[in-house]
């Protein structure tokens, strides 16, 4: 087993969680909402923040990928899995479970804006911003990370660790 030592607790990031639900639900009242989770990594943030969000909205779901099985992005972005909806001129929030390098989130909102969304913002649990390649500023940030790799609540080593309660870092 893997040494992993805790760096975010499971009830910190519910507090952190349900207090960007709140912003949300203030921000896109009234508002034609979708959220969009970018698969595999947000979806159990996904699956809270929906719980925490009290106004109307839809979901859908896109997968990208950088990393493949390494700790580092290859800084190629392949496309998944697409939108099964029109998001023209609808008021997009991209739930997202880290910004690392940016180069992922960055592809992604160029591409998602080129198809015309009302708004287009990013709501992310936790970001590295000593590793941004590319500055994303997420309209909604729960969790400012050192550079670590880390795992749990959603997050993965080659697709291990995700069902963690809480977000650790991973050393060897």
């Amino acid at each position: 087993m893997a040494n992993i030592v805790p760096i975010i607790e499971a009830d910190d990031i519910a507090t952190e969680v349900t207090r960007l639900g709140a912003l949300i639900s203030r921000d896109y009242a009234g508002k034609d909402l979708l959220l969009v989770s970018v698969l595999k990594g947000s979806v159990v943030f996904l699956a809270d923040i929906m719980r925490a969000i009290t106004i109307p909205y839809t979901i859908d779901f896109m997968a990208v990928s950088s990393y493949g099985n390494e700790k580092s992005s290859s800084g190629a972005v392949k496309i998944n899995l697409d939108l099964k909806q029109s998001i023209e001129g609808r008021h997009v929030l991209i739930i997202e479970d880290i910004v690392d390098s940016g180069i992922t989130l960055g592809y992604l909102m160029g591409l998602l804006a080129a198809r015309h969304p009302a708004s287009l913002e990013v709501c992310a649990l936790l970001n590295k911003k000593t590793r941004n390649e590319i500055v994303i500023k997420p309209k909604y940030e729960g969790f400012d990370l050192p550079d670590a790799f880390v795992v749990g609540y959603g997050l993965d080593y080659a697709e291990n660790y995700r069902g963690l309660p809480y977000i650790g870092d991973l050393r060897d």
